[in-house]
């Protein structure tokens, strides 16, 4: 196994952060690293907002209900799927607006975000920082839109913050290969998780802090028995996105 993959596997939420601050080199680095993920057609159809105000903090961490850390993180970035500029570039063309606002273009930008995102959090990885994405701003979508003064065609999909940790979880077991990794065609199959549960039932009664008694299959059907976040689709609509 080499360095990277071990860091890959290594990877786990960090809510505990020290008080020291994070650099602009290193800032700036993982900036560059997010700027360098996979984008499709070259499109860049994200904007990644670097949260300093502490009020604007503290009414993040406010609408995210539970992710009180936010407020005290040394960094902390919004992550935004941004169509907005392809816009303004299309109106100059006196270009209709179509293309952009269907679902498609709105997928795109969503996974552009979310890949820009996820090379960010390897990279603060790899330089001994930990990280943690918080999707609790979705919770009141108009308020962020107001805080962030966004414009239409543009959605904000979740928070990162970063620093040095001060303290870990340990890691989160994850489902058995054979429930992942299918060849050729979807297996329905493979639904059976008992084991699995009971491995997760341990590291929950076992692990360093916030100890529990459940299951992955519990703590699944607790999460999915209610709908979550029933105005996002009308939020899309507002922005400018058909959903068509």
């Amino acid at each position: 196994m080499n360095e990277m993959i071990e860091l890959l596997q290594n990877h786990v939420s960090v809510r505990d952060y020290d008080d020291r601050i994070v650099s602009d080199e290193v800032k700036n680095e993982l900036v560059k690293s997010a700027q360098s993920a996979s984008t499709s057609n070259f499109v860049q159809a994200y904007t990644i907002i670097e949260i300093k105000d502490k009020q604007m903090k503290a009414g993040l961490a406010e609408i995210t209900q539970f992710s009180g850390h936010l407020a005290k993180a040394p960094l902390v970035y919004v992550f935004v799927a941004d169509l907005y500029r392809h816009a303004i570039q299309l109106k100059k063309k006196d270009v209709s607006l179509d293309g952009l606002r269907n679902m498609e273009s709105m997928v795109v930008s969503m996974v552009d975000a979310t890949l820009a995102a996820q090379n960010m959090a390897i990279a603060a990885e790899s330089l001994d920082l930990g990280i943690c994405y918080i999707g609790g701003i979705r919770n009141d979508l108009t308020r962020v839109k107001e805080l962030l003064h966004l414009p239409e065609l543009t959605v904000p999909l979740f928070a990162m913050t970063i620093g040095y940790p001060a303290s870990k979880n340990d890691i989160k077991p994850r489902m058995p290969l054979e429930n992942v990794i299918a060849t050729d065609t979807y297996q329905t199959s493979l639904t059976d998780l008992s084991t699995y549960d009971e491995q997760i039932r341990s590291y929950y009664q076992n692990r360093n802090n916030q100890q529990t008694d459940t299951t992955w299959t519990q703590k699944n059907v607790d999460f999915f028995s209610i709908v979550r976040r029933p105005e996002f689709a009308q939020f899309l609509l507002d922005q400018g996105f058909t959903l068509k």
